[in-house]
C-alpha cells in the first residue's frame, strides 16, 4: 500500500491543517505503542469511552510519526505534524477501509455467526491456499477496529479475500459489509455469544444477514429460525439471483443432505448426499462443533467446484486451530511466546507489537522465524519488508528456519539460518539461549511446537492459563464507568490475585493505567527489578522495609504517627525532597490508618515538611458491595470527604482522593473523587450477578487425566475410603492436589472438574498432589483435558460451596502451577 496523503483528504471528508499533502502512506497504525510506527504512517487517533488515542500525539510526533487522523488537534501541535481533521475517528477509519477495499475486485469470502468464525476461516484459508494467494483476517480481527485494519492488508498479488465479521448488537454489521463487500457468504453456528446485545435470537440472525446483503450466495446450516429470517432478508435486499446453499443433519431440502455420522478414534465419518450422489467423508475430528465447521467447509469447496478426491484428500488434513499467542516460562531465565502454527506477514506485525509488551527488563528479543507464505509480495519484498519490521522493533537476533529466508540472510542482522527444524533442533545447545523473550513464528509444516517443547521450562502438567484479552476488557468495562480524568490505580498485589503480578503489570502499563497497588514493599519490588515504570504504591509497608522502598522509587501508604515519623527520619537522613507518600485514614474499617483523633498530629507532623509531598489521600470501603450496608458506606464517604478536606486545606496541599474499591465503582460513581482502585473486578469476579456477565473469565486452571480406572461395587476411594462405590464405577486420577492451593474441603462430592464439557464429581478425600473424579458417565481416557476451575465450576462457584470468597480460591493457588499467558 502507498497512498497519497492528499488523495484522501476527500475519502475522508476532512479538513486539512499540516505541514504538506505531497506525502506517501505506506503504514497505517491505531496503537501508539507500536515501534513499526515511523514517517510513513497515518496514525488514526480513535476517541473512546475508555482511552483517547490524541493523548500520545506529542509523543508519536516526537518518534517521527508525521501524519494524523483526527477529531482535534491538540493545543500547539498544529505546525508540528499533518493533520486530517474528521468528526469521528473510527468513522474515518471505516471509510479509508471501505474505500482501499473497492480498489480491489477479487473474490471474497465473508463469514459472520457466532461460534466458529475463526476456525473455519483458518480453514478455509488451509483447504484454498494451494490455489489462490489468500489474505485473511489475522487472528480473530472481526470487530469494527479489527475488520478495517484486516481489509487495509490487501495488496495486488492477492486473489481471494477471506474476512470474519463480529457484532455485539445492532447497527454494526452494515459499516463491515461496507468494509468486506463479500461475494461469498458463510454464516457459521448461531449460539448464545452477546445475546444482551438483542431483543432476541432473530434480530440477532437479521443482524448477521446484512454482512450478505449483496452476495450473490449464502452458505448455511438449515433451520426453520434461519429460513425464515432468510425469506425476510431476500424480500428486503432484493438481488437477483442469490442462491441459498444450505446443508442439514435433518432437513432433506437441504443441498447437501448428512445422511449418516458415525465417530470413532476421534475421527468422524460421515456420508453426504449433494445433487442427486452420495459421497463418503472422513473428518479428523469427533465434536460436533469441529464437524460443524468443517461441513461448512465443505459447502464451500463444493461451490469452489472441487472435485470428491480433492476434497476428502485436503479435509482429513484439518488441524486445530490455535487462536491465541501464549506466553510460557522458558529455560535459563527465557520467555517464550508461542506462535507456532502462524506464519504470514500480518499475524508477525501483531505477534512483534505483543514481544515489546512482553519483554522483561534486561532481557534481549530474539525472533525464531519460518518461512512466509501468502503475502501477496515477491519473495524480495517481502523479506525486505520483514527485515525493516525486525529493525523496527530493535530485535537483537533472528533465528531463520526455511530455505526462502535462509536465501535473505543478508538483509537480517545478527541472524542464524537454518533450512529446515531438524537441523535447528540439532544445534540449540550452540545457540545458548539466556536471558531472552523469544517470539516463536512459524508456518504450521515447520512443525514449530517441537522447539517450543524444547526450549519450555519442563513443569508438572496442571497450568493456570491466564487470558490477556480478558484481563483488558475487564479493565476497559470498569474504565468506562468512570468519568473523564479519573485516574485508576489497579491492585496487583498477591502475584496478581495469584494470575501473575509482572505479566499482568507488563499488560497494565501497556493500556497506561495510572498507577499499581501492592501489599508489601517486596512485591514492588520485584515488579520494578522487573522492569515497570509506573508508579507503585506499597499499601502495608513494614518500618523495616522504608529504605527498600525509597532505594526502589516505591510510594508507601502511611496509617500512622509512629510510620510516619520512622519514614521521615530515614527521609531526612537521605535528604530526600518531595518523596511521595500517602495517608491513608480509618473511616470505619478499623483496620489501618489515622483516625479522627489523630489527624490533629498528622497535620503538625506534616507542616512546613519538605521531606515529603502528599501524592494522595485514601480510606478503604468495608461494605460497598452489600446494600444492606450502604448507609455505613455513606457515612464512610462522609467521614472522609470531612478529613480529607481538613488535611488539604490546612496543608495547602493538592493530593489525589481514592477510597473506591471494585464494587465502590460500580455502586457509588458519585464518589469516584480523582483516582479508583480496581482489584478482584480486573480478574473477572464481581459480587453483583448482573455485572457478572459483562465481565469476562480470566483464569483457568487445568490438568490432565493421569491413569482411568474400573473399580467393582463396595471398593473405596483415597485415604479414609471416605468415598465407597455402590456399583461398578470409573475413576479418574487428576494430578493436582491442596499443595497446589485445592481445599480438601472441595472433596467428597462437594465439587467437580469438568471433562468434555461435562461434570465429574470428586470422590474421596484431596490428597496433596492428586484428586479423583467419577467418570463413569464420561467417554474419556488417559491425556485428556481436564478443567479445575474457570468457565465451570467459575471460582465464584467454588467460594459459595466453600463458604468463603473468590479471592481465597484465587491466591491460593500455589507457585508450583504454571502460569500460561495468552492473547
Amino acid at each position: 500500500m502507498s497512498l497519497n496523503l492528499k488523495s484522501l483528504i476527500s475519502v475522508l471528508n476532512a479538513k486539512w491543517e499540516g505541514l504538506e499533502t505531497d506525502v506517501f502512506i505506506d503504514h497505517i497504525s491505531i496503537d501508539s505503542r507500536s515501534l513499526q510506527n515511523g514517517s510513513q504512517t497515518l496514525f488514526f487517533a480513535l476517541a473512546g469511552v475508555n482511552n483517547n488515542a490524541h493523548l500520545f500525539i506529542p509523543d508519536l510526533i516526537e518518534k517521527g510519526v508525521q501524519n494524523f487522523v483526527v477529531q482535534y488537534i491538540p493545543e500547539g501541535l498544529s505546525d508540528k505534524a499533518n493533520f486530517l481533521v474528521v468528526e469521528n475517528t473510527l468513522d474515518a477509519l471505516q471509510e479509508f477501509a471501505a474505500y482501499y477495499r473497492n480498489l480491489f475486485h477479487f473474490p471474497v469470502i465473508g463469514l459472520t455467526g457466532s461460534n466458529g468464525k475463526t476456525i473455519v476461516k483458518e480453514w478455509l484459508n488451509f483447504l484454498l491456499s494451494p490455489d489462490y494467494n489468500i489474505i485473511r483476517s489475522p487472528k480473530s480481527y472481526n470487530s469494527q477496529v479489527g475488520v478495517p485494519l484486516s481489509v487495509i492488508a490487501i495488496n495486488e498479488k492477492h486473489n481471494l479475500g477471506i474476512f470474519e465479521a463480529g457484532i455485539s448488537t445492532v447497527n454494526e454489521m452494515i459499516k463491515l459489509e461496507k468494509i468486506i463487500k463479500p461475494n461469498i457468504g458463510v454464516l457459521t453456528s448461531i449460539g448464545s455469544a452477546h445475546d444482551e446485545g438483542f431483543l432476541n435470537l432473530v434480530q440477532k440472525i437479521d443482524e448477521k444477514l446484512l454482512l450478505f446483503k449483496d452476495c450473490p450466495i449464502i452458505i448455511y446450516q438449515k433451520n426453520d429460525v434461519v429460513d425464515s429470517c432468510l425469506t425476510q432478508f431476500a424480500a428486503e435486499y432484493m438481488m437477483h439471483p442469490r442462491k441459498l446453499f444450505s446443508w442439514s443433519f435433518t432437513d432433506k431440502a437441504a443441498d447437501v443432505f448428512i445422511l449418516k455420522k458415525e465417530s470413532k478414534n476421534d475421527h468422524t465419518f460421515i456420508q453426504y448426499q449433494y445433487q442427486n450422489e452420495v459421497f463418503d467423508l472422513e473428518i479428523p475430528f469427533s465434536d460436533s462443533a469441529s464437524i460443524e465447521n468443517a461441513i461448512s467447509c465443505l459447502l464451500v469447496l463444493l461451490y469452489f467446484n472441487y472435485d470428491q478426491a480433492n476434497i476428502q484428500s485436503r479435509i482429513e488434513m484439518l488441524y486445530p486451530v490455535r487462536m491465541r499467542l501464549e506466553v510460557k516460562n522458558g529455560i535459563n531465565n527465557c520467555s517464550l511466546i508461542d506462535d507456532s502454527y502462524s506464519s504470514d506477514f500480518q499475524s508477525l506485525k501483531i505477534a512483534l507489537d505483543f514481544l515489546e509488551s512482553q519483554t522483561k527488563k534486561g532481557a534481549s528479543k530474539t525472533v525464531i522465524l519460518s518461512d512466509i507464505f501468502q503475502s501477496g509480495f515477491s519473495n524480495e519484498e517481502l523479506y525486505s519488508k520483514v527485515a525493516q519490521l525486525i529493525t523496527d522493533n530493535k530485535i537483537n537476533r533472528v533465528i531463520g528456519i526455511g530455505a526462502t529466508i535462509s536465501s535473505f540472510a543478508a538483509k537480517f542482522p545478527n541472524s542464524t539460518m537454518f533450512q529446515n527444524t531438524a537441523d535447528f533442533i540439532e544445534s540449540v545447545e550452540s545457540l545458548n539461549f539466556q536471558n531472552e523473550t523469544i517470539l516463536i513464528k512459524g508456518a504450521r509444516s515447520f512443525e514449530f511446537e517441537e522447539i517450543v517443547s524444547l526450549l519450555e521450562e519442563k513443569t508438572h502438567e496442571t497450568v493456570l492459563e491466564i487470558n490477556l484479552d480478558a484481563i483488558s476488557h475487564n479493565f476497559n468495562y470498569f474504565k468506562s464507568k468512570l468519568a473523564p480524568n479519573v485516574k485508576m490505580m489497579v491492585m496487583v498485589k498477591a502475584f496478581g490475585y495469584g494470575n501473575g503480578g509482572l505479566e499482568i503489570a507488563k499488560l497494565l502499563e501497556h493500556h497506561k493505567v495510572d498507577y499499581l497497588g501492592v501489599a508489601f514493599a517486596d512485591e514492588g519490588i520485584s515488579l520494578k527489578n522487573g522492569g515497570i515504570k509506573l508508579p507503585i504504591m506499597v499499601l502495608n509497608p513494614e518500618s523495616t522495609s522504608f529504605p527498600s522502598i525509597i532505594q526502589y522509587q516505591l510510594e508507601p501508604e502511611i496509617y500512622s504517627i509512629k510510620g510516619l515519623n520512622a519514614f521521615l527520619k530515614i527521609a531526612r537522613e537521605k535528604k530526600l525532597k518531595d518523596f511521595p507518600i500517602h495517608i491513608k485514614i480509618d473511616t470505619g474499617m478499623h483496620r489501618l490508618g489515622f483516625e479522627e483523633n489523630t489527624i490533629e498530629e498528622l497535620i503538625e507532623t506534616l507542616k512546613g515538611n519538605s521531606t515529603v509531598r502528599v501524592q494522595s489521600i485514601l480510606s478503604h470501603l468495608a461494605t460497598s458491595d452489600d446494600p444492606k450496608h450502604y448507609d455505613f458506606v455513606n457515612k464512610q464517604i462522609a467521614l472522609f470527604e470531612k478529613l480529607s478536606s481538613r488535611l488539604i486545606n490546612e496543608l495547602n496541599i493538592n493530593p489525589i482522593r481514592h477510597i473506591l474499591n471494585t464494587s465502590g465503582i460500580s455502586n457509588f460513581p458519585n464518589s469516584q473523587y480523582n483516582m479508583v482502585r480496581l482489584g478482584i473486578g480486573l480478574y473477572g469476579v464481581s459480587n453483583d450477578p448482573a455485572e457478572q456477565k459483562y465481565l469476562e473469565n480470566v483464569g483457568t486452571l487445568k490438568s490432565i487425566i493421569s491413569q482411568v480406572r474400573v473399580i467393582p461395587g463396595g471398593d473405596s476411594v483415597g485415604y479414609g475410603r471416605r468415598f465407597m462405590a455402590q456399583k461398578e464405577t470409573k475413576i479418574a486420577t487428576i494430578p493436582i492436589g491442596y499443595a497446589d492451593g485445592i481445599s480438601r474441603l472441595w472433596g467428597n462430592e462437594v465439587g467437580f472438574v469438568t471433562i468434555k464439557n461435562q461434570k465429574a464429581p470428586i470422590v474421596g478425600s484431596v490428597c496433596m498432589d492428586m484428586l479423583m473424579v467419577n467418570v463413569s458417565e464420561i467417554d474419556c481416557k488417559e491425556g485428556d483435558p481436564v478443567i479445575i476451575f474457570g468457565e465451570s465450576p467459575t471460582v465464584i462457584e467454588m467460594a459459595e460451596a466453600l463458604k468463603t470468597i473468590p479471592y481465597e480460591i484465587m491466591t491460593s493457588i500455589s507457585q508450583r502451577v504454571k502460569r500460561v499467558f495468552f492473547r
